[in-house]
């Protein structure tokens, strides 16, 4: 390529040698017009092009200088290294020089060194360096392989040319790297990147450079292979049958969609920026082609993106693992099991034993059923991986189409290691894709938000991993009912199915459960399930939300809420089955955000559930023996404290026959002490010392006064603790009582007493003061870029003098705060919250009443959802 006729000649002129000397000012000045005209240029130029000027133009910039600080004059050379030296720049990329000396440096040179390389910093160049000379390179690369690596792509700018001669052969020898040797540690080194990000290539923030399936594996492919055969490009690796010459395309394609994802970015971020941060993604997917319309823009941009890495995932898994086999040769005493005709086991590892085995699609299938059947297969043979590739992308419809393979996925989910190793290799590999079309269509599919942490596809393979593990007796101590339940479950495949088909219709507007569940029923029908397996599958697909919006978002402890869910489950079968698939899903939709107080919640509601059914749905709960029954463990719990027993009646008195409901024995005793030892003149504010359903326990006793709800959730929150649930009880003589499950910054309970205890004093010291003065913080800058039109609901609720409002909007610092404020302002009584966070989304749930304890009216709504609605637009 003839980089010089890329840029304008102007450039071109202006930093040649014989031109004037030009300052750093100057040097930065003409950098920010050549910006500027690369930001030009993009829309309208090859991607390789560009990253090559930028190369080209630096080469100027370090030259002109280098002439200026008559470095021309003394034995030593500057080249250019790692991407720089494969003349690969982007936008903002670092530049890594490497000056070669000879062996003693005299100090004349120093200083001019010294001159030079500071300039390149007055002249805004991101520069990487370092000064050694011929037997420092050797020595230093032998015992790093980055080192290594950077100087297998050297190519010399200027400077002395015999240095440069004498090191390049050097590089060459087995007694630098050894192919091998080489090989090994790029691997590894690999491997330990990978780990970095969890082995996910999905995550909804990715390196360009560094994700999974990202450029550096693309340059992992090419370093191995040029380290062996001595290739300066990729191209020529097809000579050497490394490469084949689709896949040489492929892996042009792919890099040259990174390379205009990236050079977008750094223009965007006006910085070295690899990550695709929420902040850029709208602005870079404009800037790449996709559209202005936001989100829709974002979610094309990264669908694409997706399937980009998982092609580079499986070359280059594809493509070392040829190189360790078919050029290493490092197996030499090869241990081969034959499974049949067609396939056998090469040390654990399924190869074909006919090139066109894969003609008859049947066979991929076939190929999956004996990985699972066989416990000693441990992954595909690179040239199975190659020949199945192929015959993937030569499908002209599902193998859904072929009986037999409908015959073999069944056996497949159905087999008690189908969803191990098995099915893995058919999401890492597209085969699940190729079988199934609806599931093609969530490949990559994203959701632009801070909830979902991974594309649709990839949240749905991990649900299906969660419930395999629930399978699994090695696992039985990480969710034990979860695991109790699936390996008594007669047919756990209907839970898989359910799994599959859960989210299998995001993406193409409406309800998602309900399309997916029709999805569900014909699968069913094809695959020849029963009409009660298909009934269950759809159920199942349709309600997968029901028990994770139930345990988060209504009172639980509330007998007609149990009814309510109890009602739409219908029985036990459908109630295991649907506990499981809710713990699978929700684990499976963000790890950082699961947490033992959703665990806790879950099981709850389903133990809840299960006693109701064996009562009886339709028999209520007698509250009046419920009241006397908590009242009288309270007493025995209490026993051992020697409390004045009138004392304790007198106290009870005081409290409305609610507060015996919504709470249990254990915290109507703990309450209790704690009140009846304390002087009312000041605030209790106790923390429980074990956790609560996997949260912190708060309990505040005061009287009763205006902002209390405001000043304990601002306080709270000024403490670092997010609030997940909060019971509020007024007694009949002026007192409220208020518990907060609260979480701390980390999303655990509070497991520090003398910190608990910190906090306690702290909140009861602040309560008893007139004035509470909170400052708000800032919105963080990640939640900026993203819209929640605030949405306010009544919902009809069990209670005749209750009013329940649901309220989603946009997660913030003060947000209930501000909630509370309102509520006060309107003379609102606020009974009880759910506090549900879905990453940038608030979905909060209050039991309200007005100051006469009773509904709100319809002028008493409206006014409070114009009031909530117009806080969010400030």
């Amino acid at each position: 390529m003839n980089t010089s006729s890329l840029i304008p000649d102007k450039y071109i002129e202006a930093l040649s040698v014989s031109a004037p000397s030009l300052n750093s000012s100057q040097i930065c000045l003409l950098s920010n017009e050549f910006l500027q005209w690369q930001k030009e240029q993009f829309p309208i130029s090859e991607v390789t092009s560009l990253v090559a000027a930028r190369a080209f133009y630096v080469d100027l910039i370090l030259t002109k200088l280098w002439c200026q600080h008559h470095l021309d004059e003394f034995q030593i050379s500057l080249v250019a290294v790692g991407g720089y030296g494969r003349k690969e720049l982007h936008p903002y990329s670092d530049v890594d020089i490497l000056l070669i000396t000879q062996n003693v440096v005299a100090d004349d040179l120093a200083e001019k060194i010294s001159a030079f390389i500071t300039q390149l910093w007055d002249v805004k160049l991101d520069i990487g360096h370092s000064v050694r000379n011929i037997k420092e390179c050797l020595n230093q690369a032998i015992d790093d392989v980055t080192i290594a690596t950077n100087l297998m792509e050297l190519r010399q700018i200027c400077g002395n040319n015999a240095l440069v001669s004498q090191l390049q052969p050097l590089l060459i020898e087995d007694i630098f790297w050894t192919s091998e040797k080489f090989f090994l540690a790029k691997r590894n080194e690999q491997y330990q990147r990978h780990q970095q990000y969890h082995g996910a290539s999905y995550t909804l923030e990715p390196n360009l450079k560094a994700n999974p399936g990202g450029l550096r594996d693309i340059q992992t492919i090419g370093w191995v292979a040029k380290r062996h055969f001595m290739a300066d490009t990729l191209e020529q690796l097809i000579d050497h049958n490394y490469l084949t010459t689709n896949e040489f395309f492929e892996l042009l394609e792919c890099q040259d969609y990174l390379w205009r994802m990236r050079c977008a970015l750094h223009f965007i971020a006006g910085r070295n920026e690899n990550r695709l941060l929420f902040d850029y993604q709208a602005d870079v997917a404009e800037l790449m082609g996709f559209g202005d319309g936001g989100k829709l823009a974002i979610e094309r941009m990264m669908k694409r993106f997706f399937r980009i890495i998982s092609r580079v995932s499986e070359l280059n898994r594809m493509l070392l693992q040829h190189f360790e086999y078919a050029i290493l040769n490092e197996k030499k005493h090869s241990k081969k099991i034959v499974l049949n005709d067609d396939f056998v086991i090469i040390d654990g590892q399924i190869k074909v034993c006919d090139k066109r085995v894969f003609t008859r699609s049947t066979m991929i299938m076939e190929m999956f059923l004996l990985i699972a059947q066989h416990k000693e297969i441990t992954d595909l043979h690179p040239e199975t991986l190659r020949l199945m590739r192929n015959a993937r992308r030569r499908l002209v419809s599902g193998m859904i189409d072929y009986a037999r393979c409908r015959e073999i996925f069944i056996a497949l989910i159905k087999h008690p290691r189908g969803l191990g190793l098995a099915f893995t290799l058919m999401h890492r590999h597209s085969i699940i894709g190729a079988y199934l079309p609806l599931w093609r269509n969530i490949v990559g599919q994203m959701q632009f938000d801070l909830f979902h942490a991974y594309s649709v596809d990839e949240h749905s393979y991990r649900l299906l991993k969660n419930l395999y593990r629930f399978s699994q007796v090695k696992h039985n101590n990480e969710y034990p009912l979860c695991s109790k339940i699936v390996q008594r479950v007669r047919k756990p495949e209907l839970l898989y199915l359910a799994g599959i088909f859960h989210d299998i219709a995001k993406g193409r507007g409406g309800d998602h459960a309900k399309l997916g569940a029709i999805d569900a029923l014909n699968f069913a029908k094809i695959h020849k399930l029963g009409d009660h397996d298909g009934r269950m599958i759809a159920w199942l697909v349709e309600k997968h939300l029901l028990m994770s919006v139930t345990a988060q978002r209504r009172d639980i402890s509330d007998p007609e809420v149990i009814k309510t869910f109890g009602t739409i489950v219908r029985d036990e079968a459908h109630l295991d089955y649907l506990y499981c698939l809710t713990v699978a899903d929700m684990r499976a939709t963000n790890e950082s955000l699961w947490n033992s107080w959703k665990a806790n919640l879950l099981e709850d509601l389903y133990y809840s559930t299960k006693r109701a059914f064996r009562r009886g749905l339709e028999k209520p709960v007698d509250l009046r023996a419920k009241i006397r029954e908590n009242q009288q463990q309270a007493i025995e719990i209490l026993k051992v404290e020697s409390l004045d027993q009138e004392r304790l009646k007198q106290l009870w008195k005081e409290f409305k026959a609610d507060y015996f409901l919504r709470y249990s024995p254990e915290q109507i005793a703990w309450h209790s002490k704690h009140i009846l030892s304390h002087n009312k003149v000041k605030p209790l504010v106790i923390i429980s010392p074990k956790p609560y359903r996997g949260g912190t326990e708060v309990f505040v006793y005061t009287k009763d006064k205006p902002n209390i709800f405001f000043n304990i959730v601002s306080l709270l929150g000024a403490k670092k603790l997010s609030i997940h649930d909060a019971k509020i009880t007024t007694n009949k003589s002026g007192f409220t009582a208020n518990t907060f499950v609260v979480l701390d910054n980390r999303n655990k309970a509070i497991n520090d007493s003398a910190r608990a205890l910190t906090i306690a004093r702290s909140l009861s010291v602040k309560l008893a003061s007139k004035e509470i003065r909170i400052k708000p913080k800032p919105l963080a800058k990640r939640f900026r870029q993203f819209k929640v039109p605030t949405h306010v609901s009544f919902i009809d609720g069990t209670a005749k003098n209750r009013t329940i409002l649901d309220i989603v909007a946009l997660d913030h610092p003060g947000l209930l705060a501000n909630i509370a404020t309102i509520f006060q302002k309107c003379n609102i009584q606020i009974h009880s919250a759910k506090i549900t966070t879905f990453g940038e989304k608030a979905e909060d749930v209050f039991t309200i009443s007005n100051n006469d304890n009773k509904i709100l009216t319809t002028e008493q709504k409206n006014v409070l959802e114009a009031m909530l609605c117009a806080d969010s637009h400030r």
